[in-house]
């Protein structure tokens, strides 16, 4: 069974409002990417690794990888889902239809190895796959056309949706194609595959796989991977 892992880092980043794409901004001495990449080169059962680039990105290739792992360039499409399609078109003629896909944002370079470990574990024996997910914690509020609140949510099921996220191979370019083809776009992949009518497994995963989208995210990415060091997390 190939797990390959895609990643898409074609994004450039509007709401940070640096003119450095978000991939290649700097966190301890590092990019954002290469934290990212150095993270899941650790994860043993990965078979290989499609690197989405945007098309203008001419970037020499980031370290972390480890150089036994098989590597391939896809370039980004209008949207995120159209850039894992991309990928997934480069792997169409080497992967079986049941073989799994493991997609994993560039900006989230504080994922641990072990949660990963944890997903192909419990998602690998489910017909579809699974998420990570954190259970939400904050009180969430609707609101009205003019900006009131309308009412509290009850949030006793709900989650928050982080990357990894892994599907077999044929039902996520299934999902991925029917979205272009509807010209839907998806901000996720469980998304596109819920719209089949399917149902990913939940798996927990810790708050701190944050996803870099402001500048503070950037300090506090730092803060977290000082605190991960200090408990002896297995990074690099």
């Amino acid at each position: 069974m190939a797990i390959w892992a895609i990643v898409p880092a074609a994004g450039v980043g509007k709401r940070m409002g640096t003119e450095i794409p978000k991939p290649y901004l700097s966190i301890c001495g590092k990019t954002v990417l290469q934290h990212t990449l150095e993270r899941l080169g650790r994860v043993r059962a990965l078979s290989g690794v499609v690197l989405v680039l945007h098309p203008d990105d001419e970037t020499p290739f980031p370290a972390g990888i480890p150089q036994s792992l098989p590597v391939r360039i896809a370039r980004g499409g209008h949207e995120r889902c159209h850039s894992v399609l991309n990928a997934l078109k480069i792997l169409e003629p080497e992967l079986a239809s049941d073989d799994w896909v493991l997609v994993h944002d560039a900006a989230r370079p504080c994922l641990r190895p072990s949660e990963v470990d944890r997903l192909i574990e419990a998602a690998g024996k489910h017909d579809v796959g699974g998420v990570l997910a954190a259970p939400v914690t904050d009180t969430l509020k609707r609101a009205n056309n003019g900006g009131e609140v309308a009412g509290t949510v009850d949030r006793t099921a709900l989650y928050r949706a982080l990357t990894p996220q892994l599907f077999r191979f044929n039902i996520l370019n299934r999902a991925l194609q029917l979205a272009a083809d509807q010209n839907r776009i998806v901000t996720d992949d469980s998304a596109a595959i819920e719209c089949l009518g399917l149902s990913p497994l939940i798996v927990p995963g810790s708050t701190d796989n944050i996803k870099i989208t402001q500048e503070s995210d950037l300090l506090l990415a730092e803060l977290i991977m000082q605190q991960q060091n200090s408990q002896g997390v297995e990074i690099p």
